[in-house]
């Protein structure tokens, strides 16, 4: 009945646009200030190895978590420098235009949990609550912004390359 509301209801698609603006906003200019500001993660991966999460018998939780940022996203530093700033920015412009709404919010949900397994609580939680309500919501979380014209484009032009393959084949 919730997710009936959530996915179908005009009302609820123009609360859900308030959340996504709120959203966006807040991914938007995360990222921009990180773009124009200069952004290292290097210092914040370091911290998250040498300080992982640890539970309450003092042992670390997320040990496949710290291994990947030591063995991966510390060697490869500049992508993540790059894939950061532009990946938090491009999530909040997505959902303040409302478009591609639900994969931005997926994006976005994925950069919160990481950041959220590093140790780093901050919004982190509300975000995540938040990002759960638009994921679900789906289309109807864009239905006032571009997924209004986009996404019934994306789906015709999708279904008709999907029969020109078929018919070729």
């Amino acid at each position: 009945m919730f997710n009936h509301f959530l996915r179908e209801n005009k009302i609820s698609a123009a609360i859900l646009t308030i959340i996504r603006l709120y959203l966006g906003y807040a991914w938007f200019t995360a990222g921009f200030h990180k773009i124009t500001g200069g952004f290292d993660a290097s210092g914040y991966l370091k911290n998250a190895v040498a300080n992982p999460v640890k539970g309450p018998d003092g042992n670390m939780v997320y040990g496949w978590y710290v291994n990947f940022l030591e063995s991966f996203a510390l060697p490869n530093i500049d992508v993540f420098n790059f894939i950061v700033p532009w990946g938090e920015t491009l999530i909040g412009l997505g959902l303040m235009l409302g478009c591609l709404t639900t994969a931005a919010m997926f994006f976005g949900l994925v950069m919160n949990f990481s950041f959220f397994l590093a140790g780093t609580v901050s919004h982190n939680p509300t975000d995540i609550f938040l990002g759960f309500i638009i994921l679900t919501a789906g289309f109807n979380a864009g239905k006032f912004g571009l997924d209004y014209w986009v996404v019934p484009f994306l789906r015709k032009t999708i279904k008709t390359n999907t029969e020109k393959n078929k018919a070729a084949a």
